[in-house]
């Protein structure tokens, strides 16, 4: 972490000037965003941000290349399984705690991955609002390649819209105006002028989609899926209630609904690298670890930390009754490495890439960054702590 910018924002930080933070970051949107943003960003050196850039482009090499749909066939479950399933993703989320090496050097150590949108639009806010709040100079910067604000929404604009008309794409969730993302949907829909609908919305008319508006039936071309299918789960059939969006349908998804599968805790016993812990299909281990208190035990088909052992024993082992289901995956250790007023806070930093079509490869383009007190990174383990919450990182340009 760069010291002098530490040094710097934390001496001239004041409780007064978060809370005027949050007021400018809640300024002009529908309703305060719902999750807990953290009192700083993270400032990176030059050095640690090549790291990341290394780290992140070993795991791509497994992602681009040949036969990776073969390999990851299996981690798509036949009940989520969606037609006209497109070449790649359009995005790329690699999540990176801020760790110690054995000897000693601050290193990226990847935590999980995603082939699935995150806060695109939100982030942008974010940035700026870091920046304005607290007189960021402007040598600093939260994107990637060279891209500034404009070069970024307008990557953006390419992924999410490609041909399309702004009123022929929907971004589209389950209860999208309910989710504590929703902040996102609506700077995404200021930035793209897109619409935003709930699953419920959506009509079908023979093989094509359509919403409402002014009192019209409007086609869609192309859907911004932010659903993540296992949040529709429910004792009945799948989409009980709903268009079953897994149909071969004449609509085109960004990104396509098997991509959050396919990248994911699934590809992780796939790579290689100094920044990969070691991990394993429980059905393919030949035998329990010696030192199972270095590993956690994670299920294959969850979202946001649920279901996780984290204090694995023998038994949690020997008990699980789908192994082909789980992983076990050495643990990775935080450093707390960002300073705050009252010491170290634990860090996680993400790799957000856009990959719109006709592009051969993905492009890094923005960040998303979390600090955190607790036993892991999520919410619900940081309650009632401070310098916490949702972040960005900044870099020398």
């Amino acid at each position: 972490m760069e010291k002098s910018a530490r040094s710097k924002f934390n001496a001239n930080f004041s409780t007064e000037k978060y809370q005027q933070f949050l007021q400018l970051l809640n300024k002009d949107l529908p309703a305060d965003v719902a999750f807990r943003v953290a009192e700083t960003p993270i400032f990176l050196t030059t050095e640690f941000k090549e790291k990341l850039l290394a780290a992140g482009n070993n795991i791509l090499q497994t992602i681009l290349q040949p036969g990776f749909k073969e390999l990851t066939e299996r981690a798509i479950p036949q009940k989520w399984k969606v037609a006209n399933e497109n070449d790649h993703p359009h995005f790329i989320a690699l999540d990176f705690g801020v760790c110690k090496d054995e000897a000693g050097n601050i290193v990226p150590k990847l935590i999980e991955l995603q082939g699935f949108p995150s806060l695109y639009g939100f982030q942008v806010k974010l940035g700026d609002t870091y920046s304005q709040a607290y007189d960021i100079a402007d040598d600093w910067t939260i994107y990637f390649n060279n891209l500034g604000k404009q070069d970024y929404t307008d990557l953006l604009r390419e992924t999410i819209l490609g041909p399309y008309q702004p009123h022929e794409v929907v971004l589209m969730d389950v209860n999208a105006l309910e989710q504590k993302t929703s902040v996102d949907f609506y700077i995404t829909q200021q930035y793209l002028g897109i619409p935003i609908v709930s699953l419920g919305d959506i009509k079908q008319k023979g093989n094509q989609l359509f919403y409402e508006a002014n009192g019209e039936d409007k086609l869609i071309k192309r859907i911004y899926n932010r659903l993540i299918f296992d949040e529709i789960e429910t004792e009945g059939t799948p989409f009980d209630g709903y268009v079953d969006l897994r149909q071969t349908l004449d609509v085109e998804w960004v990104t396509h609904p098997n991509w959050f599968y396919r990248i994911s805790k699934f590809t992780m016993p796939y790579l290689k690298g100094d920044a990969i812990p070691k991990t394993f299909f429980l059905h393919e281990l030949a035998a329990i670890p010696a030192d199972l208190e270095n590993y956690v035990l994670k299920p294959l088909f969850s979202f946001a930390g649920q279901g996780v052992i984290i204090d694995v024993t023998a038994t949690d082992v020997e008990s699980i009754k789908d192994p082909e289901n789980w992983i076990l995956q050495e643990k990775v250790h935080y450093k707390p490495v960002v300073e705050a007023p009252d010491g170290g806070v634990k860090a996680e930093i993400r790799l957000l890439y856009l990959w719109p079509d006709g592009d051969d490869e993905p492009t890094l383009a923005i960040n998303l960054a979390r600090l955190s007190r607790g036993k892991m990174i999520g919410v619900r383990y940081n309650k009632d702590f401070d310098w916490v919450g949702g972040t960005t990182a900044f870099f020398p340009k």
